[in-house]
């Protein structure tokens, strides 16, 4: 199947810092490549590593394969800061055997609505 927007593709890394105290979810482009060395010193945070399938479920009732910014819905403490790098952007719909194609501003407008911080950051 020809995706319409294969430039739109995305890539989501849900990543914590060495304290677990913090969690990101950072989306980019699925063509760029996420250094998290360089993302630590743009943002301020404390090391970073993935986290792990059992933080991906507690947190944002997700499987591995299946992040999507769509689960910082199911963060009901709002634990999870966004991180985008995008202007249009293709996201699983909390499974991921579909794909929704958004405006990057329809996308801010709900997870700000649900309450996590989001932030808009070239990465």
């Amino acid at each position: 199947i020809q995706l319409p927007y294969p430039e739109a593709d995305a890539k989501n890394l849900f990543v914590r810092d060495s304290k677990r105290r913090d969690y990101y979810l950072i989306t980019v482009r699925g063509d760029k490549r996420v250094d998290l060395k360089q993302f630590r010193q743009q943002n301020q945070t404390r090391s970073l590593s993935f986290a792990s399938a059992e933080e991906l479920g507690e947190l944002l009732g997700l499987i591995p394969g299946a992040v999507t910014p769509l689960g910082l819905l199911n963060d009901w403490d709002r634990r999870v800061s966004f991180y985008l790098d995008a202007q249009k952007i293709g996201v699983h719909p909390n499974d991921n055997t579909a794909t929704l194609w958004l405006q990057v501003e329809d996308l801010l407008r709900l997870i700000r609505a649900h309450g996590n911080p989001v932030h808009v950051v070239p990465i």
